[in-house]
């Protein structure tokens, strides 16, 4: 029987994502990407930027975790071979050749600040498209990171043939479920907490392959089982308030901090609050949105290609409006809001019934109905 609570919370999490970016975009808070505020921290709050210290220390990780427990369930059904050929067509085609066919176009506007100032002048034009496709990489990573955890996973499922370790896991009580999220503070442990110039630390603390083979590993062994499923379910509520109580004791003490910097992810609180709410989403999705209707049938379906192609609409609305017109920040949030909720299902839904560009885009070989 389908699951649909791990359906509904995938979809939920995305339209989060599709959220955070918004707020993100404006941010004026150091975070790396984006356009800038609308004035200079501490001097303009901004306090609308609490979303990102809300949100970031566990949506993605909460996605990782999804994908490990539907990972275990696909490697029930399908050999691994079926399994991780589908993963590399889901992932890894939309996540290279996707680039320089669709993903060039937020590349362009990422790279626009740079061409305004004169940098790119006497660059080949092919040049500056390489340049605009692999800059325009943007919230893919998650994708190219899952599937290079999907080949890890592989040579775990080869050290465990027999699923001793996994049966094991399913025995987790309560006490062990929460002291998990010691190993969620070692994975950010392994950031690199000064990054040098003209490395690739810089690199390494934006994919974070390390931190997220964590939660992505736990999801298979531990939250795959059904049983702990169900402790999560009974325990939703007290878990739910415990993740409050630390998200609100971490956003009033940090907020103003760059929240994606590294010093600021390994702290202990940062890693209690994440890793409260992963189990506490979990939990209450699982007591209260295991169903499913038209809407919820449509978003299962379709999620996936929403949070490939929405950027687009984030980088070249949001920079629009900010270079070119005088509204006012109010405005632009809620245009670009109402905008990546409305456009990037239109083109989701234009490019998966183009042949070919929807195996580039989506991974998809055939349009589904």
């Amino acid at each position: 029987m389908r699951k649909h609570w791990i359906d509904n919370l995938r979809w939920a999490t995305v339209l989060l994502v599709l959220f955070y970016h918004v707020v993100y975009f404006y941010n004026n808070k150091g975070v790396f990407g984006g356009i800038g505020g609308f004035g200079e921290y501490p001097q303009c709050k901004q306090y609308q930027d609490v979303v990102m210290y809300i949100l970031y220390p566990f949506f993605m990780p909460l996605l990782f975790i999804l994908a490990g427990i539907s990972s275990r369930y696909a490697l029930e059904k399908q050999s691994a071979k079926e399994w991780f050929k589908s993963r590399t067509r889901k992932l890894l085609v939309p996540g290279t050749i996707g680039l320089f066919v669709f993903h060039w176009m937020v590349g362009y506007f990422n790279t626009v600040v740079a061409a305004r100032q004169g940098v790119l002048d006497g660059v080949p034009a092919i040049a500056k498209y390489f340049m605009m496709a692999f800059s325009g990489t943007g919230p893919l990573w998650f994708i190219q990171v899952l599937w290079l955890l999907c080949l890890v996973l592989l040579l775990v499922r080869a050290i465990d043939r027999k699923d001793r370790f996994y049966n094991w896991c399913g025995k987790a009580n309560y006490v062990v479920i929460v002291l998990l999220g010691v190993l969620f503070w070692v994975g950010e442990q392994t950031l690199v907490k000064n990054p040098r110039p003209a490395s690739l630390d810089g690199l390494l603390n934006l994919y974070k392959p390390f931190f997220y083979m964590v939660p992505f590993l736990l999801g298979y062994f531990v939250f795959a089982h059904d049983e702990v499923q169900n402790k999560l379910e009974k325990a939703w509520i007290p878990l739910m308030v415990s993740a409050v109580v630390a998200g609100t004791v971490l956003i009033v003490t940090t907020f103003g901090q760059d929240n994606t910097s590294p010093h600021y992810l390994g702290s202990p609180l940062n890693c209690l609050y994440g890793w409260l709410m992963c189990l506490a989403m979990m939990g209450w999705f699982k007591a209260k949105f295991n169903c499913t209707g038209t809407f919820a049938g449509y978003m299962t379906r379709s999620s996936y290609g929403i949070y490939i192609v929405h950027y687009l609409v984030i980088a070249s609305l949001g920079y629009m409006m900010k270079m070119y017109t005088s509204l006012a920040p109010w405005q632009m949030y809620v245009i670009l809001f109402v905008a990546v909720m409305t456009i990037s299902p239109l083109l989701y839904e234009i490019i998966r019934r183009i042949p070919f560009v929807r195996w580039c885009v989506l991974g998809e070989k055939k349009r589904k109905e």
